[in-house]
């Protein structure tokens, strides 16, 4: 007995032509209007010299680049080293289920709906020392504290800053990631007599691992 595979329709094809179109108008044109440009020295729109791999040489030879990423990759590890774990903690402080659980929702995404621009203005505004909150109560404990002339301090600033911005996210992803598990998974664990830790090692850290994932894909983009 033979048997005939159903043939595929391809006319298919034709219902997603305006978004590759749309796409590689937005996306890939402009690509290859950069590295076009990146192999160019433009002296003059009517003037263009051919110079190859010569800019990429000097931006991987460039002290100041490894500096900046050197610092970006610092910077970005620890604040994931205070928000993952600040997450996590607040995402299993959060109601699971009812009105509590919304209204925390909302309070807790409050601070994402914020454009990152106003963010900068907030903090500037809250630490310094003649009208901001965060400056005049240091100054007032004893502690020097300026942003603007101390390169620890404004570095801690835009960490605090990040943490206080950023850390919803992380949260929200991590309360997600719990709401997945079946409650079956904590009845098992109810009967075998795990404890809280446990039930934390073995599912529900597991289960947010995905989630938080994409939290850290985030901070490095």
């Amino acid at each position: 007995m033979s048997t005939t595979s159903k043939p595929v329709n391809q006319k298919a094809w034709f219902l997603i032509l305006p978004v590759i179109i749309c796409v590689a108008f937005s996306a890939i044109l402009p690509l290859m209007t950069v590295v076009n440009y990146s192999v160019q020295d433009i002296i003059s729109p009517e003037r263009r010299v051919f110079v190859g791999t010569e800019w990429f040489a000097a931006v991987m030879r460039d002290e100041e680049l490894h500096a900046a990423l050197w610092r970006q990759i610092t910077f970005s590890l620890s604040v994931l080293a205070v928000e993952i774990p600040l997450g996590i903690a607040l995402a299993l402080s959060m109601p699971a289920q009812g009105w509590k659980s919304s209204a925390v929702l909302v309070v807790v995404a409050l601070s994402l709906l914020i454009p990152w621009n106003v963010v900068g203005t907030i903090w500037q505004i809250y630490g310094r020392a003649d009208i901001g909150l965060m400056g005049r109560m240091l100054q007032e404990i004893g502690i020097e504290y300026s942003y603007t002339g101390n390169a620890t301090q404004a570095w801690l600033t835009v960490l605090l800053m990040d943490v206080w911005h950023w850390t919803p996210l992380v949260a929200l992803l991590a309360f997600a990631g719990l709401r997945s598990i079946p409650d079956a998974y904590y009845q098992a664990a109810r009967i075998d007599g795990a404890s809280k830790f446990a039930v934390f090692r073995y599912i529900q850290l597991p289960k947010m691992r995905g989630v938080l994932m994409i939290a850290v894909l985030l901070r490095f983009m």
